[in-house]
């Protein structure tokens, strides 16, 4: 790859990526394909949980005034990142992950948790069930537009994917348009992230640790070595 690091997440992650890129001296591709915007919710009664399990920052972010009566709650957060963001709302953060989402069911459950309320975004992949006992939408992540002119400037980039669902999303777009893997290299926050983009990408590297900078750090790697 001799092209950009390409950043797909919607904002405000976006601009805070793209930041970090263009600081180590990289050229920063920016687009991204979800936007994010607070959904009307309603808090439960906050005696009906033991814990808060949050899995995005954007929870935090978009929960608007129905999280004061939760505040209370101890959190469990899927990364330093979400884990900060809740601590800069007033939270209190028992645990943060250092995985993904399945690591953090774990190890909430490890803690003794069982009544677990997930404050989530609409498309999510965990619902109620074991630690959790509630899963509440508070803001949803929809599709922008993308035009075939955009896709096609992905060719020679390292696209970050932060998401299963962003990397999906890039591999239904590239198909669409006849933009072939091949072309494109993509660095996600997991393994996990990884496999939900499929097969045939010019390369394939995942994080270290889920965070911002080892995600960086791997498509860095992959755009040096491809350079050399």
């Amino acid at each position: 790859m001799t092209g950009p690091l390409a950043v797909l997440r919607p904002e405000p992650g976006n601009t805070a990526t793209a930041a970090l890129i263009e600081a180590l001296g990289l050229p920063p591709l920016r687009l991204p394909l979800f936007a994010v915007q607070a959904i009307d919710w309603s808090p439960p009664d906050p005696a009906d949980h033991d814990a808060l399990l949050l899995t995005s920052a954007n929870a935090i972010r978009f929960g608007g005034p129905g999280l004061a009566p939760l505040q209370h709650l101890p959190v469990f957060a899927v990364g330093p990142k979400t884990a900060e963001t809740a601590r800069a709302a007033g939270f209190d953060v028992l645990a943060a992950g250092q995985v993904d989402a399945s690591a953090l069911l774990a190890l909430a459950g490890a803690r003794g948790i069982s009544r677990a309320l997930h404050l989530a975004g609409r498309h999510r992949t965990i619902e109620a069930g074991g630690p959790v006992s509630r899963t509440i939408a508070v803001y949803a992540s929809e599709d922008t537009p993308v035009s075939a002119t955009q896709v096609q400037n992905l060719r020679g980039s390292i696209a970050l994917l932060h998401s299963a669902r962003a990397a999906k999303r890039l591999a239904a777009l590239a198909d669409l348009y006849g933009v072939p893997r091949a072309s494109i290299g993509i660095a996600a926050l997991s393994p996990a992230v990884a496999a939900a983009a499929g097969p045939g990408w010019a390369t394939i590297a995942a994080a270290a640790v889920p965070t911002d900078p080892a995600l960086i750090e791997a498509a860095r790697k992959a755009w040096s070595q491809d350079r050399a």
